[in-house]
């Protein structure tokens, strides 16, 4: 059985023996067909080789947001979608939103990973989120969605 190993950077950039991985349907099958390990390590499968990924680069998680695209009518922010590595893209799941050392994270995958806001990303979200008192949060569709792990603005230091 062969076996490549793969990491992930900050910024969700993929890279191979020192060479980034640019191809967008080489990198989106990547996040499609990604596993975790019962020992929490992230894996892919393709044709019987094993393709490990180290994500401690990512903060944890080889689910990196690079950049948001938002749906905006009538000046209310309707939908968000992420946009990962590959072009890869789903919509956010606002209620996932947390916040945990410092950095922004989300459950993507109907759930089943945890993906990093990276740089890019958080600059883009920014203008939408509220801080009402009881910590920062955003609306989207009409809704009030906390960002769990959030700090309020007055209590922070």
């Amino acid at each position: 059985m062969r076996e490549y190993f793969y990491r992930v950077d900050r910024e969700g950039r993929v890279v191979h023996d020192g060479t980034e991985i640019l191809d967008p349907l080489v990198l989106r099958f990547f996040l499609r067909a990604m596993t975790r390990t019962p020992e929490g390590r992230y894996l892919v499968v393709c044709q019987g080789e094993h393709n490990w990924f180290d994500a401690g680069g990512a903060g944890g998680s080889p689910f990196v947001v690079q950049r948001i695209r938002t749906l905006v009518e009538a000046e209310r922010l309707d939908a968000v979608e992420l946009c990962f590595a590959g072009d890869y893209r789903e919509p956010l799941d606002p209620a996932s939103l947390e916040v945990e050392e410092g950095c922004l994270y989300c459950r993507v995958r109907r759930g089943a990973f945890r993906a990093r806001f990276g740089r890019v990303a958080v600059q883009q979200l920014a203008p939408f989120l509220t801080d009402e008192g009881d910590g920062p949060g955003l609306t989207v569709g009409g809704a009030r969605y906390p960002i769990r792990g959030a700090v309020p603005a007055a209590r922070a230091t």
